[in-house]
């Protein structure tokens, strides 16, 4: 699958796969809201593309928590990452209806930095469908966040509750034991 990546890449890439599962990846160009280096202080901001890659939402195994990961194609950089908050407002872009807007805290850089992302795919109909995934994910991170739990599907909560019913404890070996209150004060 990664045969074609350097090796340290394929330790990095293979990682990530084994801690968290792919809910959706599309392909798409993604742009950035901002001052060039050329523009810094100015207040002059523009739309720079930062590249094109794989854009997935990621469920993490442990914790269920969701999250947005995209990496350059070619180079492996990690070029947006940041989590799927359910206070994000995904927007149309104002010319297209191929491509959609959000703000967020991106950690791609290693610093949390607020970021203005766009994100274009090939066709409207894909577009269409990472919206649906997108707000899918910001429900589920919503019923995370307040504490909720997932339904259920396939009855192993049922089958921890029968085992915990059946112990026993046995109220004779507390009776029988000194307190501890007792010795203390002697």
């Amino acid at each position: 699958m990664f045969y074609f990546l350097p090796p340290i890449l394929q330790i990095i890439a293979t990682s990530t796969i084994t801690k968290q599962e792919t809910l959706v990846g599309l392909r798409s160009k993604l742009f950035i809201y901002g001052e060039t280096l050329l523009d810094k202080g100015t207040g002059k901001k523009s739309w720079r593309e930062r590249g094109i890659g794989e854009a997935k939402i990621l469920r993490h195994k442990e914790h269920q928590r969701l999250r947005i990961l995209m990496r350059q194609e070619k180079t492996m950089k990690v070029i947006a990452n940041h989590a799927l908050d359910p206070r994000i407002k995904l927007e149309p872009n104002a010319g297209s209806d191929r491509s959609w807007v959000w703000s967020a805290f991106d950690f791609a850089t290693g610093e949390l930095v607020e970021t203005v992302f766009a994100l274009r795919f090939a066709d409207s109909e894909i577009a269409d469908s990472f919206k649906e995934k997108f707000e899918e994910g910001q429900k589920e991170m919503e019923a995370l966040l307040a504490g909720e739990d997932k339904p259920d599907e396939d009855g192993a909560a049922d089958e921890v509750a029968d085992a915990l019913s059946g112990l026993k404890t046995s109220d004779d070996d507390a009776a029988d034991a000194p307190a501890d209150d007792d010795k203390k004060e002697e």
